[in-house]
């Protein structure tokens, strides 16, 4: 070997090692394809930029390249295809942001995977292109059962139902972008170890990333790192839809240091949630509750959240339903509107935080919520709650506290509230201030209040 070969050969092994190390998944993903001796595409009849449909010279790459064990490479261009049917193994590379699938129509869908396993897509767009999806599905991409599924840098859009379903999944979905769906962007139904991390989701008309379950149970999903916005309310309703981010009857599932803004209800909603973490997110400018722990619910942490906008900042409710037992600490709550998407119902809007029952509220800062700064208990719904070391500015009541007959007991201890404009801490039945200022509760013997400090 020469001297400039071997220099050469080094400069290889070096770029390649650094690809390794430094370089982004997709690019990873592509070396990895190119190591195992990647198939081309083209050299199995499927030709970018055709005219006409290519669905059957697609299938036929797939199952070529999984029957050899090898990643499918698929060039740049644009392939009009519908209905393809992914096998265990399947590995498609395209060039990020270049390699488009084009959904054709006639009552399918794009790509549907059931009952296998290890299905990696990478680099890929897919378009719906807004046409009809069969009634057999509702997403433009579906996964039944499929074990070890990974989508990362691809983008998905154009959808007329949902962009991506995931049903009873495993796997990760990474670094994609999803936008104009006409239902959710993403929804999950019982995954069986499932993470959604770095996404972009936007403008679709019902709903962002949805965490559901048909049966309540354990789910464990993971929802880091995306961003969520502009997420409508097209079937309309009182919260079943336009949340940026949606947990319904699972459980353990964590929501964490995600940027969720300009939802037309919840940024974040937990129905039947138990065990949830809502964690280090940014929720900005909702359409009604910002982050929502609702319904029969058992445990919930929500701790280091910005509330940004609003008709409730943090909403932890319905006892009379069991929901109960919460951690709500070190928020910051502010902007909080009185103007709902729909007339007000029970308790309204415009209230900074929430609890009805087992619950400590500590350490958050609320700033202009204009009917409550803290809502404690609904009627005779309450039960051991703490509020202590919060700081209250310019709110209509500081803190209001349930003192109908049957309510159970609350500490309000150590706070500091100012500029509260109908009052600093007040007793209520139901919307009906019942009570002047509680300096000492002694009236009250299921409430302890003290140690506040309270300034025009």
């Amino acid at each position: 070997m020469t001297r400039e070969n071997a220099k050469l050969n080094r400069r290889a092994f070096l770029a390649g090692t650094t690809l390794f190390l430094s370089g982004t998944a997709a690019n990873a993903q592509m070396k990895i394809a190119d190591l195992r001796g990647s198939i081309d595409s083209v050299d199995l009849g499927l030709i970018p930029n055709a005219a006409d449909d290519q669905t059957a010279q697609f299938q036929n790459a797939v199952n070529r390249a999984v029957e050899r064990g090898r990643a499918l490479f698929l060039p740049a261009g644009t392939y009009p295809v519908a209905n393809l049917r992914l096998p265990s193994g399947t590995l498609i590379v395209g060039v990020p942001g270049r390699t488009k699938l084009v959904y054709q129509g006639g009552g399918g869908q794009l790509i549907r995977a059931e009952g296998v396993n290890n299905i990696g897509l990478t680099g890929i767009t897919f378009d719906g292109a807004n046409r009809s999806i069969g009634d057999f599905t509702e997403g433009l991409l579906h996964f039944i059962g499929v074990r070890n599924v990974t989508l990362d840098n691809c983008e998905i859009a154009g959808s007329s139902k949902t962009g991506l379903v995931l049903d009873r999944c495993s796997g990760r979905v990474d670094n994609c972008r999803i936008s104009g769906a006409a239902e959710a962007g993403l929804r999950s139904n019982e995954a069986t170890g499932l993470a959604i991390t770095g996404n972009t989701v936007t403008d679709c008309a019902n709903g962002g990333i949805w965490v559901h379950r048909w049966r309540e149970g354990e789910d464990g999903t993971i929802v880091s790192g995306n961003r969520v916005e502009r997420i409508g309310a097209r079937y309309g309703g009182t919260g079943q839809f336009g949340n940026g981010i949606n947990v319904f009857r699972a459980h353990g599932v964590m929501i964490s240091n995600n940027r969720v803004a300009d939802c037309a209800f919840s940024a974040i909603r937990s129905n039947t949630g138990s065990n949830v973490q809502i964690i280090g997110n940014s929720c900005l400018r909702s359409g009604e509750v910002a982050i929502y722990s609702e319904f029969g619910f058992q445990g919930a942490v929500i701790s280091n959240n910005i509330v940004d906008g609003g008709t409730t900042g943090i909403s932890i409710a319905n006892f009379m339903d069991g929901g109960r037992m919460a951690v709500c600490s070190g928020n910051l709550v502010r902007n909080i509107s009185e103007d709902g998407p729909y007339p007000p119902e029970v308790d309204g809007f415009g209230m900074g935080i929430v609890a009805e029952a087992d619950t400590t509220l500590t350490g958050n800062v609320i700033e202009g919520a204009p009917k409550f700064g803290m809502l404690l208990g609904w009627g005779p719904y309450l039960r051991n709650i703490a509020a202590s070391q919060n700081v209250i500015r310019d709110c209509g009541t500081g803190i209001a506290v349930t003192v109908v007959d049957g309510a159970g007991s609350a500490i309000i201890t150590n706070n500091i509230i100012q500029g509260s404009k109908s009052g600093a801490i007040n007793g209520y039945r139901w919307l009906e201030k019942a009570t002047g200022e509680l300096n000492d509760a002694s009236r009250f013997p299921n409430l302890t209040v003290s140690g506040n400090q309270i300034a025009a």
